[in-house]
């Protein structure tokens, strides 16, 4: 379909013709998603052309064609000027019915729509869909996005909806639009984090998705026994793909760093902890398929990540049922949910950074936190050691697979499993080694400075006697290093012949020898300079010269090269020191400079490496003999 043909058709303002010809359009490039540059002036044309439609009092089926067509051209980045515009963004909210000023609402809506009311809502729906194309391709959209408040406006729109009552893909797109606008604008963010009734529209998304129940103030109802001996019914698919884009909004507006103040107070924590407790119900849960139960826990762990620690109290603070896992009479149910999904990420052996370091670092500091949370994990992840024949990082435990994620290439995958294992250590060095070997550990300990042993900041209870038989008696050959018992190695002595063994100790005694003589030229060089900078300090104390050799920061002296005598601008020097004569020290003829230069230091006042010093000194050791 040519362009040139619907843009000669929308100017004749023919409705039919238009919505005919634009379906056509529609059918032929609903998979295309790279243009062609050569049209790209006629794309633009067209998408001004559309906005013009749209404004003019048009039909829901032509309403709907031309927004389809939106939909696929703003795809493409380059011709999104006219949408991005004030009037192009205020045009689509309005078709959307973003506002509170939405004069439909689920209250007044009949189980049965009429063939009208379905086709204004896919107005809305397309609307919606080229409103996430247009924020998320433009940057121009986004800021006139925040300029008119869309955010505020959805969330007026999900107010008057009930929640999420309204039909399934409004409330869809309305979460991923609004999903976008806090990902992509921080002063939006931080808006909806001030606005109270944000965060408990979403919340009450999510009770309405997840069909929660409330049997207590901070408790969930277990859903009805099912007949499937795999557990609870599964969420439906529509209500999970709401669940998961209302968590990401969640994560959105909880995010935020440690001088915002937006979320404290009693109001907020309330609010916090009804999400904590809407995240345990949902990790108790389970999807139609396994790729999408990993995905919604997967963002559930995201926002638990994001509320502050003490909140997560609520996540093992229920009473335990029959089955479920307990820990000091505490429901350890959610959690071994989360151990199993870290391992899962473990296992996958891929995208470690965004899969596995979110939950490895929910464990961390929720085992930091809670001292119930750390003792049943660490009896799952580093039970009482019994094998200590094989290496800390050979096996098929949790144990074993997180010590060879602390030698990763990925130097936050290998930060964050080294910072879990040593937090179930109680951040005692000597536990860590004990479980990892210390060459596993060295990296943390380095950046802790705790290379020399100790223990971290965190304060912890007292430690118990956990050591197995078997590790006690094998503790004294256990080698520290690699954390495991090594079998002895042979001697290379035993195969060698006596001729042998006498040629290698001829050998070390030599290389010992040639070490020793070098140690003590070293030492005779250092004693000479040391003793020459001395005299060269006592001269400047006596007769204030600035300019004398030195080896430790002193600028070399000056002298004249006739008669060896120093430069006249020092005078005071030639009273003190020898005149010039032929009988220099040894019956040589060594200058004045000769005498003081020290050594180590070249002509130009620079250092001179040691083995140069000692080159030298070799060179004139025939003049220099003293005896």
């Amino acid at each position: 379909m040519e362009l040139r043909v619907i843009l000669s058709q929308i100017e004749n303002e023919n409705e039919e013709e238009i919505e005919r010809l634009l379906h056509e359009y529609n059918t032929e490039n609903c998979r295309t998603f790279s243009f062609e540059q050569k049209e790209e002036d006629s794309r633009i044309r067209l998408c001004r052309a559309l906005l013009e439609v749209l404004v003019r009092a048009a039909q829901p089926r032509c309403q709907s064609t031309c927004l389809e067509t939106l939909r696929i051209l703003s795809r493409d980045k380059r011709v999104l000027g006219p949408v991005s515009t004030r009037d192009g963004i205020l045009t689509l909210a309005r078709l959307a019915r973003i506002g509170p000023d939405d004069p439909r609402t689920d209250t007044d809506k009949d189980d049965k729509q009429t063939e009208e009311e379905q086709q204004q809502e896919v107005v809305v729906v397309e609307a919606l869909k080229c409103l996430c194309n247009v924020v998320f391709n433009s940057t121009q959209a986004q800021q006139v996005g925040a300029d008119v408040q869309l955010a505020q406006g959805l969330c007026a729109q999900l107010q008057a909806a009930g929640g999420g009552a309204a039909p399934h893909e409004v409330s869809l797109f309305s979460l991923r639009l609004l999903f976008l606008l806090s990902a992509l604008r921080t002063d939006v963010r931080g808006l909806l984090r001030k606005e109270p009734r944000a965060m408990a529209l979403l919340t009450d998304v999510l009770v309405r998705a997840l069909d929660v129940r409330w049997a207590g103030r901070y408790e969930a109802a277990p859903p009805p026994p099912a007949a499937d001996p795999q557990g609870p019914p599964p969420i439906p698919a529509q209500e999970n793909e709401r669940t998961m884009e209302a968590l990401k909004v969640l994560f959105n507006i909880t995010l935020s760093d440690s001088s915002d103040q937006s979320l404290t107070g009693q109001d907020a924590e309330h609010q916090l902890r009804l999400l904590v407790a809407i995240m345990r119900h949902l990790l108790l849960l389970r999807t139609l398929t396994e790729e999408k139960t990993e995905e919604v826990h997967s963002h559930a762990v995201n926002l638990l990540s994001n509320i502050p620690m003490p909140c997560l109290d609520v996540l093992i603070d229920v009473p335990v049922q029959p089955g479920q896992e307990e820990c000091g009479g505490k429901n350890m149910a959610a959690i071994q949910v989360l151990l199993d999904f870290m391992e899962k990420r473990v296992d996958r052996g891929s995208n470690y950074k965004e899969g596995l370091t979110p939950v490895l670092s929910l464990l961390a500091e929720s085992s930091r936190h809670h001292r119930e949370i750390r003792k049943y994990i660490k009896a799952k992840v580093l039970p009482p050691l019994k094998d200590v024949k094989n290496r800390p990082e050979v096996g098929s435990t949790i144990r074993n697979k997180l010590v060879r994620l602390m030698t990763h290439v990925d130097m936050g995958v290998k930060q964050s499993a080294a910072e879990f294992l040593f937090v179930l250590c109680k951040e005692s060095v000597d536990n860590l080694v004990k479980y990892t070997g210390y060459g596993s550990a060295a990296g943390l300990l380095l950046s802790r400075g705790l290379l020399g042993g100790g223990r971290g900041e965190t304060q912890y209870s007292e430690d118990e006697d956990s050591d197995t038989e078997e590790y006690k008696e094998a503790k004294p050959y256990i080698n520290p290093i690699t954390g495991y018992v090594e079998e002895p190695g042979a001697n290379p002595l035993e195969e060698m012949t006596e001729e042998q063994k006498e040629y290698e100790a001829q050998k070390l005694v030599k290389m010992i020898d040639q070490l020793s003589r070098l140690s003590a030229e070293a030492a005779q060089v250092s004693r000479l300079e040391d003793s020459l900078t001395t005299f060269c300090c006592a001269l400047v104390q006596k007769k204030n010269v600035s300019t004398v050799p030195g080896r430790r920061g002193l600028p070399p002296l000056q002298w004249h090269s006739n008669q060896g005598h120093p430069a006249q601008s020092s005078p005071g020097l030639e009273s003190d020191l020898p005149p010039h004569s032929n009988s220099g020290v040894g019956g040589g003829h060594a200058t004045m400079q000769q005498l003081i230069k020290p050594m180590g230091v070249r002509k130009d006042g620079t250092l001179a490496p040691l083995e140069e010093t000692i080159a030298a000194c070799r060179d004139h050791s025939s003049d220099c003999d003293s005896d």
